[in-house]
C-alpha cells in the first residue's frame, strides 16, 4: 500500500494568484488602499506617519535594489550584446534598423503629443500660479555631448556635502558615459579576435550571474509596488493631480494613444497578433509602471522580447539593452511636448511652426539625454531651453512628475520590445511559431526543465537562422 503525500487539490492555490501579473495588480489594489488610509490619517511630505514613512521606505529600498545593479548590468549586457552580433547575420542592417524604428516610433509619438498639447490647451486658464523658480539641473546640447566623454573607466561621480554632523559623501553614475565604454569595450573585443575570448566569457558569466540575482529583486516586485504606489498616493493624493489636472490628463490621453493605438497599428501592420504582442510583453510594461526603470526593467524586459515575442537572443541582446538607456517614447517625445505647450500657454507665450519643428527635432534626436534619469527633468529642460522658453515651468511640473513617470515608464518599455519585434518580423528572423504560442509560467524562470528545454530550442533556432541566412 502506497501513501499520498501530496498536498490536497483544495489547499493549493489557483494558477492565476502565483502568477507575476495578477500578483502585481494585487499589489497595486493594496498599494493605493494603504496609500489613501496613510493620506487621510495625516500623513504630508513635512510630518510623516508610521504607515506613510513604512512605504515611503518599502517603495525607496526596491527602487535601491534595481539601481544597485544598474552599473555591472549595462556595462555587462551591452559589451556581451556586441559580441553576439558577430553570430547574427547582416548584424549592420538590424543596427541600423533598429535605430531607424526607434526614430519613427519617436516621431510618430512627439506628433501626438503635440496634437493633444494644442487641442486639449493644458496650460491655459489653470487657476494656479508659479511659486518658486526651479533651481535643479538644465539640459542643454553641448553638456550633453560634453557628457558622453568619461570621467574614469566604470563613468561613476562622486559628490561630498560637509554638514554640521559630518561630511557625507553620494556616489552617482552617467548611464550614457557607461553605455560609451562598454561600446567601445565590445567593439575592441570583436576587433581582438581570439585573444579576448577569455574576457568574453568571463563577461557573459558576470552577465548571467547579475540576472540572476536582478530575477531574485524581480520577484519581491509585489511588496515594492506596494511601497510605491502607496508612498505616491500617500504623499501627492488627488489634490496635488487635481491642480495640474488637464495637463495630467492630457499627457496620460498621449501614453495611452501611443501604447494601446499607434503600437497595436504597428504590429498589426506587420501581420502579428495585438493580443499575442500584449500578452507577450505585459509582464515587463507591469514592472516598470510601478519601478519607474527602464534600466531596472531591462532584464525582464529582454527576457519577454526573445521568450513570448520571438526575437532572437543575438540581436535582442543588442537591440533591447541599447532600447533601455536611448529609446523613451514616454520620456522623451509625447511627455516634453505636451510639458512644452503647457509652459509656452502657462506664460502666454505664443509658439510658431519652426518651434513646433524644433520640438519634433529634439524629442527624435535628444532621447539619450534622459539616460540614468528617474524621470524625464533633463528632457524637458533641453526641450525648453532649445525653444527659449521658461525653465521656471520645470519647478512648477516636479509636483506630479512621479505619478506621471509611472506611465511615461511603462510606454518605454513597450517600445523597447516592440521594435526589436517589428525588425525581426521584416528581416525574416522573427521566430512567430514562438510569438503565437501560449503563454504560460513566468518569463524569468529558468530553472525548470521546461525552461531549460525552451532555452535550449531558442539557441538552435538562432543558430538555425544565422546559418540560412549568411
Amino acid at each position: 500500500m502506497t501513501t499520498s503525500t501530496s498536498t490536497p487539490a483544495g489547499r493549493r492555490l489557483p494558477a492565476w494568484a502565483t502568477s507575476f501579473g495578477p500578483q502585481i495588480i494585487a499589489a497595486l489594489v493594496v498599494g493605493l488602499a494603504l496609500g489613501l488610509v496613510a493620506k487621510y490619517t495625516g500623513h504630508t511630505k513635512a510630518t510623516p506617519t508610521g504607515l506613510g514613512a513604512t512605504l515611503a521606505t518599502l517603495g525607496s529600498s526596491y527602487v535601491a535594489l534595481l539601481q544597485t545593479a544598474v552599473v555591472p548590468l549595462i556595462f555587462t549586457a551591452v559589451v556581451s550584446s556586441i559580441a553576439n552580433l558577430r553570430d547574427v547575420a547582416n548584424a549592420a542592417r538590424l543596427a541600423w534598423n533598429t535605430l531607424l524604428w526607434f526614430a519613427i516610433t519617436a516621431f510618430a509619438s512627439v506628433l501626438i503629443g503635440i496634437g493633444l498639447g494644442v487641442l486639449l490647451q493644458p496650460g491655459a486658464n489653470t487657476g494656479i500660479t508659479q511659486e518658486a523658480a526651479y533651481e535643479g539641473r538644465t539640459g542643454d546640447w553641448w553638456a550633453f555631448l560634453t557628457g558622453l566623454f568619461p570621467k574614469n573607466f566604470l563613468g561613476l561621480g562622486a559628490t561630498t556635502a560637509i554638514t554640521e554632523t559630518g561630511a557625507t559623501t553620494t556616489v552617482s553614475f552617467n548611464v550614457l558615459q557607461i553605455l560609451v565604454i562598454a561600446i567601445a569595450v565590445g567593439v575592441a573585443a570583436l576587433k581582438v579576435g581570439a585573444t579576448a575570448e577569455p574576457f568574453l566569457g568571463f563577461t557573459r558569466s558576470a552577465l548571467a550571474v547579475i540576472q540572476k540575482v536582478l530575477w531574485w529583486i524581480i520577484r519581491v516586485a509585489p511588496i515594492g509596488t506596494v511601497g510605491l504606489i502607496g508612498n505616491a498616493v500617500a504623499t501627492y493624493g488627488w489634490d496635488t493631480v487635481g491642480a495640474l489636472g488637464k495637463f495630467t490628463l492630457a499627457v496620460y490621453a498621449g501614453l495611452a494613444l501611443v501604447l494601446f493605438v499607434l503600437y497595436p497599428a504597428l504590429v498589426k501592420s506587420h501581420g502579428l497578433s495585438v493580443k499575442q504582442y500584449f500578452s507577450g510583453a505585459w509582464p515587463a510594461i507591469q514592472l516598470a509602471f510601478v519601478s519607474r526603470s527602464s534600466v531596472g526593467t531591462l532584464p525582464l524586459t529582454q527576457r519577454v522580447t526573445e521568450r513570448n515575442l520571438g526575437v532572437p537572443s543575438g540581436y535582442a541582446s543588442f537591440a533591447v539593452p541599447l532600447g533601455a538607456t536611448t529609446k523613451m517614447d514616454g520620456c522623451a517625445a509625447v511627455y516634453p511636448a505636451i510639458a512644452a505647450i503647457f509652459v509656452a500657454q502657462f506664460f502666454g507665450i505664443d509658439l510658431d511652426l519652426s518651434q513646433y519643428l524644433l520640438i519634433v527635432l529634439v524629442s527624435v534626436l535628444g532621447s539619450a539625454a534622459t539616460a540614468g534619469t528617474t524621470g524625464a527633468v533633463v528632457m524637458l529642460t533641453l526641450t525648453l531651453s532649445t525653444l527659449g522658453l521658461p525653465l521656471a515651468g520645470v519647478g512648477l511640473l516636479l509636483a506630479i512628475d512621479p505619478i506621471l513617470d509611472m506611465g511615461r515608464t511603462a510606454v518605454n518599455v513597450a517600445g523597447q520590445a516592440l521594435v526589436p519585434t517589428i525588425v525581426a518580423k521584416r528581416q525574416g528572423i522573427l521566430d512567430e511559431g514562438l510569438y503565437n504560442a501560449p503563454r504560460q509560467g513566468d518569463p524569468f524562470n529558468d530553472e525548470s526543465s521546461t525552461g531549460e528545454g525552451a532555452q535550449e530550442d531558442r539557441t538552435a533556432h538562432d543558430a538555425e537562422l544565422a546559418a540560412s541566412r549568411s
